[in-house]
């Protein structure tokens, strides 16, 4: 492996650690306080969940963070929690055409807005150099059993 190489690994590993443990944290909510998602549901999808469907998502993101923080199945689970981030981004677009508001106290409203941007582009860049991405429990499987199917 050449130096390039291991810098790449280096900061792919440390990229997916970072974007697996970030979406890992809003997973793990859903379990601790699933009523909290059920309103979330309702008040902005118009949508009334219940609290074992919530439970099941929620799981499934633990599962897939996990995917993701191992490094297996890469682009199934890489490209999994980009396109749930994806959805995030979906129903909170308005927040990136004012980035700089603030409410009555002061306030920036539209933080979070932005920091969902930074973490899709960081989950694209993730996946464009998913070949790159040698730390990882697929890759070492892959080289050590040649089945792609681990990728």
């Amino acid at each position: 492996m050449t130096a390039q190489d291991l810098r790449d690994a280096a900061a792919l590993l440390i990229l997916r650690l970072g974007l697996a443990w970030f979406m890992f944290l809003w997973a793990v909510h859903k379990l601790i306080t699933p009523g909290q998602y059920k309103a979330l549901a309702k008040n902005f999808d118009g949508v009334d969940l219940s609290i074992a469907q919530i439970v099941t998502a929620g799981s499934v993101q633990v599962a897939l963070c996990v995917m993701v923080a191992l490094g297996i199945f890469r682009y199934a689970s890489y490209g999994a929690l980009a396109v749930m981030h994806f959805y995030t981004l979906t129903r909170r677009w308005e927040g990136f055409f004012d980035p700089f508001a603030v409410n009555g106290n002061g306030f920036p409203v539209n933080r979070n807005q932005v920091i969902d941007l930074a973490v899709m582009g960081a989950f694209i860049a993730l996946l464009l150099m998913v070949a790159r991405d040698h730390w990882s429990l697929g890759a070492a499987l892959r080289r050590r059993m040649g089945a792609s199917w681990w990728q």
